[in-house]
């Protein structure tokens, strides 16, 4: 029990870290870490589009150019083709590729220690929901005009106050869509990096006790690895989420795109 003394402390500090104090300015109006990591996926998926721009041939060569290919193919074959078809699937290509490559590159700079997701915080990833709202939104607006998009609520053939219910659950459903988006993505990679952060701190406050106390304690040992092993699993698992959840957002994103193409 000697190991978990100052426990709380470090749970506190831990705390504190994940609600991203400003790095600069103040809290309402500053650049916290989630924000400035943020940034910095941007950057690094700006040089990967550019370079790859570069070196972009008939025949791709080299394994850069390839995994690059071949994540453009999966979202093509697979999300946008899979969902909405070859016919119109090649105009909604940019718009699900950005958000998909955008998800990923801050998931996966996330999961290095001492950086923060873009992704782990809801204003980011309600943004990202607006994002797609709008956009399938206005894709339905397009096809049906506004004046059809509002009758699509209610299916024709209903009329009456039956027909004003479905009109409120069928709005309410699509407002639904917004929040789903949101939450889940935020939802899956907070908890992630709390999961992480719990299994890392006790690492540390038992590998530190043992390091206090010596050899002659070497049996207290045991604890850290087993703490250790499990942040290990929990980093692999979150490696595997990181590109789950960009590619169920792309794929949400993409059914509902589909469904107002199918209204038209």
């Amino acid at each position: 029990m000697e190991s978990l003394n100052g426990l709380s402390e470090h749970i506190n500090e831990m705390v504190g870290d994940f609600l991203a104090p400003a790095m600069y300015g103040n809290d309402a109006f500053g650049l916290t870490q989630y924000i400035f990591w943020m940034i910095v996926a941007i950057i690094v998926l700006l040089l990967v589009v550019f370079a790859a721009r570069k070196r972009e041939a008939l025949v791709p060569k080299g394994r850069f150019l390839n995994a690059v290919e071949f994540i453009v193919e999966f979202v093509r074959n697979d999300i946008v083709y899979g969902t909405i078809g070859r016919k119109t699937g090649d105009k909604h290509m940019p718009f699900i590729l950005s958000l998909f490559f955008f998800i990923l590159a801050n998931n996966i700079i996330g999961i290095i220690p001492g950086m923060r997701p873009g992704t782990g915080t809801i204003g980011v990833t309600f943004a990202l929901a607006c994002y797609s709202f709008v956009y399938f939104v206005a894709v339905a607006i397009k096809n049906l005009g506004v004046g059809g998009y509002i009758k699509s609520f209610a299916p024709a053939g209903v009329a009456g106050p039956l027909a004003v219910m479905v009109g409120i659950i069928e709005v309410f459903s699509t407002i639904l869509r917004l929040i789903t988006l949101a939450i889940r993505l935020f939802a899956n990679m907070f908890a992630g990096h709390i999961a992480m952060g719990a299994f890392a701190l006790m690492t540390t406050v038992t590998l530190s006790y043992v390091v206090s106390v010596g050899a002659s304690a070497i049996m207290s040992a045991l604890p850290a690895i087993l703490w250790m092993v499990i942040l290990i699993i929990i980093y692999a698992i979150e490696m595997v989420v990181a590109v789950i959840q960009a590619y169920v957002f792309a794929m949400l994103s993409a059914v509902y795109i589909q469904l107002a193409e199918a209204e038209h």
